[in-house]
C-alpha cells in the first residue's frame, strides 16, 4: 500500500547539510517536513519550507506523533551528534520508513547506521573533499564519482577534438571514455551524438573508469 505521504521526504536535522537538502527538495517541488529541536533555527526555516516543527528527532514517540511512518523517505540530518544520529535512524527504521538517508561523520560511524537501518549512509565532507581534490589537481571543471572505479568528468574540449563529428574520433577506443552530453561556448548543455561537432571552448562531460576520465581530463 502506498503511504499516505509518498512524495514528501522527512527531514531530520537542519544545520547546514539539512537545511541545504530541504531548500533543494523544497525547489524541486517535494513536500518537506523539517525537524529540529532549535526554536531559532525552526522560526527561521517557517516560511522556507512546507512544514517544520520543533522537537526531538531522536525520540520515536515525538516521532511517530509527526506522522514519520507516513513518509516513504527521511534524511538523517544531524551534524556532530553521532549518538543522536544513531537513534534517529533506529527510530524512523522501527517505525518502518521504507528509504533512510543517513549523514555519518566517520566509515565506522556508517557501518553503525547502516546497521541498525540507514538504506544510504552519505559522507559530505569526504565526498566534497574527494571531489574538490580532483579537481584543483588537473584541468577538469567538475568529478562525480559514480561508482567505485567510475567516474563522470566535465572538462574543456581538448585541442584534438575540436572541429570534428564525435563519431570520428574513436574516443571510446583510443581513451576508454563516452561523451555523454556537451555545451557549446554560448550555450547550453545537449545530448552528444556521434553527428556532434567539437568547437573549441565547449564543455564535455565524459564517462568512463576513473583513472580513464581524468586522464581524458589532462588533455591539452
Amino acid at each position: 500500500m502506498a503511504k499516505a505521504r509518498d512524495g514528501a521526504v522527512l527531514v531530520i536535522g537542519l544545520g547546514r547539510f539539512g537545511r541545504a537538502v530541504a531548500l533543494t527538495l523544497e525547489q524541486l517541488g517535494r513536500e518537506v517536513l523539517g525537524v529540529d529541536q532549535n526554536p531559532r533555527i525552526v522560526q527561521e526555516f517557517s516560511n522556507r519550507i512546507t512544514h517544520v516543527v520543533e522537537g526531538d528527532g531522536t525520540d520515536e514517540e515525538t516521532l511517530e506523533q509527526l506522522g514519520a511512518r507516513e513518509f516513504r523517505r527521511a534524511v538523517v540530518a544531524i551534524g556532530a551528534d553521532m549518538e543522536a544520529s544513531i537513534l534517529a535512524t533506529a527510530a524512523l527504521s522501527d517505525l518502518g520508513v521504507d528509504e533512510i538517508w543517513s549523514k555519518a561523520l566517520t566509515r565506522s560511524h556508517g557501518r553503525i547506521l547502516a546497521r541498525i537501518g540507514a538504506d544510504h549512509v552519505v559522507f559530505p565532507e569526504h565526498d566534497m573533499g574527494e571531489r574538490l581534490a580532483h579537481v584543483v589537481t588537473g584541468t577538469m571543471i567538475d568529478y562525480v564519482e559514480l561508482d567505485e572505479g567510475f567516474a563522470l568528468v566535465e572538462t574543456s574540449a581538448p585541442k584534438e577534438l575540436w572541429d570534428k563529428r564525435l563519431g570520428d574520433t574513436a574516443l571510446r577506443k583510443r581513451f576508454g571514455v563516452t561523451v555523454v552530453c556537451i555545451k557549446p561556448k554560448g550555450a547550453s548543455f545537449t545530448y552528444a551524438t556521434p553527428d556532434t561537432v567539437v568547437g573549441e571552448g565547449d564543455v564535455l562531460v565524459v564517462a568512463g573508469e576513473t583513472a580513464k576520465a581524468e586522464a581524458f581530463a589532462e588533455l591539452d
